[in-house]
């Protein structure tokens, strides 16, 4: 069988943290220490890096089926592999939207032929996203889905969602929200404030998105259901949330990495790169989210990688798509953004541990640990780098040429090295 040895890194292992090599054998972790010897083994110098779990992406547009041009499966997850993850959930907006398990299944088996990282399918809420009746949930679940998310829409009839909450309750699924209201947000195309005002575009104010919020942590708490908050943008979201946590309700949040790094005035340009939904918020926005990732109140980090080509993305601001990509440098903004300063055990619960626990993965987002499936990344927290290139079919990044500091050096899904910096794979 191949081995790989991971030598000199700081391991986040299931005693803590040491320092250690890892030797990796087939698709297994063989041993865990100092010192060790196989002649046999590729060799991956992990000194003053960090080794851990490999990062797990609960929010991932990876566009298959019906809009290949802008990402596909296989594309989707050789970004993913280059970023450090070895496991994605693909968001369900795709054409035809995943409503039914067969769809699942397709999703699934393509990961399986990409053979790079896990690809676990989210399924809708609602037929086709439309936001009229409810998907085939036992079929979905059937087929090995446990999340549901109208992503990309809000399911707005609260009765439908109340009844969606209920059913998925009783399954033990999780409801995953883009917690925008539609009526607040329609037209809109960057946050609602001065930037906005000065260019004289129409903008979507803060209250779309705590609006929202509110309504469905009261129907959490009628309904029992886990209830996963996306792309927390707020400082109201981020209060509602704390409250929430704090009365024990079933709830767990994300951010994205763009709302980490950037703020609304990076819109003022009107660069598409930098429009996503939910909207760059107001610098207050931005210090919350980040206190929140920080003490736990959100929980992980998710990329929202939303990929689009680049005839879709070259045009006025105004009639441009939302959204931006992000699986290969989520690490490098979040180990960089002023202030956060996350440890190495707190980095890696964001990145992996917590949003693996969430949907219950049982080989992924734990403390290595010897005998179990080797999921690993490895990710030099001193290096410092500017993106210049993407494995992903598209480029509607706002990371390219900006310096970051924190890379990820190599990537092992069950065993195998799917990327390794110096090579490029």
């Amino acid at each position: 069988m191949d081995s790989v040895l991971i030598v000199g890194g700081s391991v986040l292992s299931s005693t803590g943290v040491v320092s250690a090599d890892v030797l990796i054998v087939g698709d297994r972790i063989e041993r865990i220490g100092e010192g060790i010897k196989d002649e046999t083994a590729r060799v991956i110098d992990a000194s003053g890096s960090w080794v851990g779990p490999g990062f797990v992406d609960v929010h991932t547009h990876l566009r298959e089926p019906g809009q290949e041009w802008k990402e596909d499966i296989a594309t989707g997850s050789a970004a993913g592999a280059a970023g450090g993850y070895t496991a994605l959930v693909a968001m369900p907006n795709t054409d035809p939207a995943i409503d039914s398990g067969h769809l699942a299944r397709f999703i699934t088996g393509r990961g399986e032929e990409a053979g790079l990282v896990q690809v676990i399918p989210a399924g809708t809420l609602t037929m086709g996203r439309r936001g009229e009746q409810l998907a085939h949930l036992d079929d979905l679940w059937a087929a090995g889905v446990h999340m549901f998310s109208d992503d990309g829409d809000t399911v707005a009839d609260a009765g439908l969602l109340r009844r969606a909450m209920e059913y998925i309750a009783q399954l033990g699924g999780v409801v995953s929200e883009h917690a925008i209201d539609p009526g607040l947000a329609r037209g809109g195309h960057m946050h609602e404030g001065t930037v906005s005002s000065r260019l004289g575009m129409t903008g979507i104010p803060a209250i779309a998105e705590v609006s929202i919020v509110a309504r469905d942590l009261a129907l959490v708490e009628l309904t029992g259901v886990t209830y996963h908050l996306q792309h927390v943008s707020t400082r109201g979201a981020v209060e509602l949330l704390a409250a929430a946590k704090d009365r024990g309700l079933p709830v767990t949040a994300e951010v994205t990495p763009h709302h980490l790094a950037f703020d609304h005035q990076a819109a003022a340009a009107t660069d598409a790169s930098y429009k996503m939904m939910p909207p760059l918020r107001e610098s207050d926005d931005v210090v919350a989210v980040r206190e929140a990732l920080k003490s736990g109140t959100i929980d992980m980090v998710a990329t929202d990688h939303g990929p689009h080509a680049s005839h879709e993305k070259d045009v006025p601001f105004e009639h441009a798509p939302f959204g931006v990509t992000g699986l290969e440098w989520a690490a490098a903004v979040v180990n960089s953004v002023d202030g956060l300063g996350l440890d190495q055990e707190t980095f890696f619960d964001r990145m992996s541990l917590s949003p693996a626990a969430l949907l219950g993965l049982a080989d992924q987002g734990a403390p290595l640990t010897e005998g179990a499936v080797a999921n690993v990344v490895v990710f030099d927290p001193g290096a410092t780098w500017t993106p210049t290139e993407t494995l992903s079919k598209s480029r509607n990044a706002p990371y390219f040429g900006k310096e970051y500091t924190g890379r990820v050096t190599a990537t092992l899904y069950r065993g195998a090295l799917t990327y390794e910096m110096e090579s490029g794979r």
